[in-house]
């Protein structure tokens, strides 16, 4: 397979953990409010899609790290298909708690 549909599979994953997952967005939130809060004129919907991409990026970043001891423990020098589908595998672990919300509201 493609090494693009894993990436585009991985970045699936953490768009709908960043938008759909409310306990996550939530705690996100009430930390980017007072620190990005002024950067962003106080507009609260700017705040919550800066809040959604952290965690988004957040998902990708914790999924991706099964992935990186595997490369580690078995000294590949760049990402495999086994790599690539740990990393989907993580990333799609950590979107679950999401999925009821995206399925229920849809995208």
């Amino acid at each position: 397979m493609n090494r693009n549909f894993f990436f585009i599979g991985i970045a699936f994953f953490g768009m709908i953990n960043g938008i759909f997952n409310q306990l996550w967005l939530i705690f996100a939130l009430l930390y980017v409010k007072p620190l990005a809060g002024p950067l962003l004129f106080g507009n609260l919907s700017l705040t919550l899609m800066f809040a959604s991409l952290m965690v988004s990026t957040a998902t990708i970043v914790l999924g991706g790290i099964p992935a990186a001891i595997y490369e580690r423990v078995t000294g590949a020098t760049e990402s495999n298909h086994v790599s690539l589908w740990i990393w989907l595998a993580g990333t799609a672990l950590l979107a679950l708690p999401a999925a009821g919300n995206f399925l229920k509201i849809g995208l």
